[in-house]
């Protein structure tokens, strides 16, 4: 039997950029669905929802900013990964638009190879993660790998993609400190255009979403962070 196809969604509202990004996908294999304003695309991935959503964040009516703000809140579509496509390209554009639940983030222009890489990228840590079937324990937090899910103290947390596996690379360190290069390289995968910051950004966001337990969840001044036992 054919294995199913990749399913993305983009959401991009300029007509000729969508239809070269269409055609790439599909040329390489994925199904690849296109709606042009927040509004509709929000309704579509609820009701079918994709493996991956590319997503303009300037786009009409609902903004890609308030998409995905939606979409976040949402847990039977939360921990679909994103992919921002955007000509916003200075790094503050950036971390907000990570720290609103964004996976990766493309600027326009950019090369099709490129964001092909990015997108085949995001497939194969989202592979390594759901065939791991290990379940982590640390204090309150119970990460379970095959089923994608986190509880703190038996109750449901939502995560993006990319803060699942921040926070199961940490359990699974046994407290050991880890670098924010290292995190990098196994969270956002090699030769993703990142910046220092970025990291941080993502541990913020976990931290809030972990709500009491955030106090295992601990920044190590100048090394990196480690998930132990806090004050």
């Amino acid at each position: 039997m054919a294995a199913r196809k990749k399913n993305i969604l983009l959401v991009e509202d300029e007509a000729d950029l969508a239809e070269l990004v269409r055609h790439n996908m599909e040329h390489e294999g994925y199904a690849c669905r296109v709606v042009s304003n927040g509004g509709s695309a929000l309704t579509e991935a609820v009701a079918h929802p994709p493996d991956l959503i590319l997503l303009d964040r300037m786009l009409p009516g609902m903004s890609g900013d308030d998409f995905i703000t939606h979409l976040k809140r949402d847990h039977r579509v939360a921990s679909i990964p994103v992919i921002m496509l955007t000509a916003k390209a200075e790094e503050a554009d950036q971390l907000v638009g990570l720290g609103l639940g964004a996976d990766d983030y493309v600027t326009k222009p950019f090369s099709m190879k490129l964001l092909l890489a990015r997108v085949a990228a995001m497939f194969r840590r989202m592979e390594i993660t759901s065939t791991d079937q290990e379940v982590l324990t640390r204090g309150p937090v119970s990460l379970d790998s095959s089923r994608h899910e986190v509880s703190v103290a038996g109750s449901p947390v939502q995560l993006t993609a990319t803060e699942f596996r921040l926070l199961r690379a940490l359990m699974a360190a046994n407290g050991r400190v880890l670098s924010r290069a290292y995190l990098i390289e196994n969270t956002m995968g090699v030769g993703v255009a990142v910046t220092d910051r970025t990291i941080d950004v993502h541990v913020t966001a976990l931290r809030k979403k972990l709500g009491k337990a955030a106090r295992w969840l601990q920044t190590i001044r100048g090394v990196g962070y480690a998930f132990r036992e806090g004050p």
